[in-house]
């Protein structure tokens, strides 16, 4: 299936009003974490959960004037999710997250290979083999831009984007080979995220913020592609939070930093 302009424009307007909407949050200390702005009550109980090493996550969607932003032939998955992780500091955390070359050994099986390709300062470039399993299994091979900020303290945030990604065929046998980026199965399109990282409370606070890009739902063929493209970003962003909390509490009970 092939990716088409008028998709890609849709996405492209989604992304752009989502960084808006996240550089404003920014700026606003007391509500860096999507828990943070919940009622009193909600916000008890979140927070009564994440110390209880849940995953708060939930669904979100950008709008534009108030209206959702339609996109042609293409779906737009937004997720946003949170994990507390006890007794660690911003750079236990931050050490995981870039230590991009072991990417493969803190988020095995979502991640089957990765390799740091290059570092200026706190700008990043990674390469990850992702192999994704619903129904149906699909490996892709991406390239990732990511840049870090630290905004204080007690405070990081980063922003990614896969500049490239391209589903594999035969993954693993002689014949391997990658599909042309955008003409493919559509099962991963372009992907988003947004980190934020927040010391307090005796540990950090973890954020994860998702936007991904996949092809809509044939008609008929829903049984097969449709559990794929709505399950694996949330599943994969569970797992991923999730994850990431195993490598930096393995990391401090073993005392690497």
């Amino acid at each position: 299936m092939a990716l088409k302009a008028a998709t890609v424009a849709a996405f492209d307007r989604y992304v752009r009003l989502t960084d808006t909407r996240n550089e404003a949050e920014l700026q606003q200390p007391a509500k860096q974490l999507w828990t943070d702005s919940l009622d009193e009550a909600a916000r008890k109980q979140a927070f009564a959960a994440l110390k209880r090493n849940e995953v708060k996550i939930t669904r979100l969607e950008t709008k534009e004037n108030s209206s959702p932003i339609g996109c042609p032939n293409g779906l737009i998955h937004h997720w946003v999710g949170a994990i507390f992780i006890p007794d660690a500091k911003l750079a236990d955390v931050l050490s995981v997250l870039q230590d991009y070359d072991h990417h493969s050994q803190y988020y095995s099986p979502d991640v089957e290979r990765s390799k740091l390709l290059q570092r200026d300062g706190d700008r990043f470039r990674a390469f990850l083999r992702f192999r994704r399993h619903k129904v149906i299994t699909v490996v892709l091979d991406t390239e990732h831009d990511v840049h870090y900020f630290r905004d204080a303290s007690d405070r990081a945030h980063s922003r990614s984007s896969a500049t490239r990604i391209a589903e594999v065929q035969n993954a693993g046998k002689a014949d391997e080979r990658e599909k042309t980026p955008g003409d493919d199965g559509g099962f991963l399109w372009r992907m988003e995220t947004w980190w934020r990282m927040v010391e307090r409370d005796g540990g950090v606070y973890l954020q994860s913020e998702v936007v991904s890009l996949t092809r809509d739902i044939p008609t008929g063929l829903g049984w097969l592609v449709g559990p794929f493209v709505n399950s694996i970003p949330r599943e994969s962003l569970t797992f991923t939070l999730e994850a990431t909390r195993r490598a930096v509490a393995n990391r401090l009970a073993t005392g690497e930093h």
